[in-house]
Parts: C-alpha cells; structure tokens; sequence
C-alpha cells in the first residue's frame, strides 16, 4: 500500500473533536494498510493519528525538527523516528518519503506544509494527490480567500482545482484511493 502523510494539529489545547478526528484516521489508515508518515511528535492530533494507527496495526514514520524532539515531544514510539536538522529538511524529507498527503485541521506549521506539497506540486515537482479535510468547515475561510486570489489572477483557477477538497474522513479516504490509483 502507500506512504500517507497525514498534517495536522500538535497543539494541546485543542477540541477533544479533533483529536478523535485524527485516531480515527490513524486507525482508518492503518486498517486499509498504508504507512503513516507524520510530524513525530507525540502530543496533540499528531499525536492521536500515530496512537491511533499503531492500534490499529500501522506501521508508523515520524519526521520531527531537532529542537523539537529536544523538548522531549519526539513520539519515540515510531517505528521509524527520523529527526531533521531544520524544518525545510523535515519537509522535504516528508514529501519524498509519502505517497500521498491527507491535511486534518490544524494550525501555522499545518498550513505551511499544506502550501509546501500544493506548491511542490503545482510546479511539477511531485505528482501526490493532496487531499484536505475540511472537517466542520475549518477550511472555509481560507478556500474563500483563496477563490479571491483566483479572481484577482494571484493563483491559477487549475491550481486550486488540484486541491482535492472533503468535508468528511469518509470521502478523503475515498478520494485518497481513487487519487493513489490514478497515479499508480
């Protein structure tokens, strides 16, 4: 099956909501046999989508920045715990290391590397579908913002096009399928 790189909140303080939300994809990715990749850390929706998919039986990639595992939230657990020099280096080693990216709501860091894969792929780089959750709505404002980008010609309409935007965990892993077959 494939790599899938799931984005997301490490934030503590967030609703217990999204916290099930991101087990429950863990647990969901793990069952359909994909490798989860994510940040490595251990706390928030990043921690609950990697706990969630080693109870599922996942086999689990944690990329986490040097000062970040230096305060002790690297999830040591990973069956694969990479740590990077710099937060570029962990991306880039996120992007070549995933087949795919699924984007749970979330927080500055999940918006960066959110523009980081859509970029990378816009300009060729990669050819991995992105798939965004937008949960309750968490995305609205921004795709709101962004469709005021397209018409002001900041961003090509082909280019949002490409996000393959959801609103539930069912249609994302149904998208995600469809997405990994197409680019085989």
């Amino acid at each position: 099956m494939a790599a899938v790189c799931v984005f997301c909140a490490s934030s503590v303080t967030v609703a217990q909501s999204y916290l099930d939300l991101a087990r429950e994809t863990g647990i969901r990715l793990a069952e359909a046999g994909h490798t989860l990749v994510s940040g490595g850390a251990r706390v928030g929706m990043m921690g609950a989508v990697t706990s969630g998919a080693r109870s599922a039986g996942g086999y689990t990639v944690g990329i986490i920045v040097e000062a970040l595992a230096a305060v002790e939230i690297a999830d040591t657990g990973s069956d694969e715990l990479v740590v990077a020099g710099s937060m570029l280096d962990r991306k880039g080693q996120m992007i070549d290391r995933s087949d795919a990216f699924l984007v749970l709501p979330g927080g500055l860091g999940t918006l960066d590397e959110l523009f980081e894969v859509w970029t990378t792929a816009g300009l060729g780089m990669h050819a991995k579908p992105v798939v965004v959750v937008n949960a309750g709505g968490f995305y609205d404002g921004l795709l709101t913002w962004l469709g005021r980008l397209v018409t002001l010609g900041m961003v090509r309409e082909a280019a949002l096009e490409s996000l393959i935007i959801v609103d539930t965990l069912d249609g994302a892993l149904a998208q995600l399928a469809t997405s990994l077959k197409e680019v085989g």
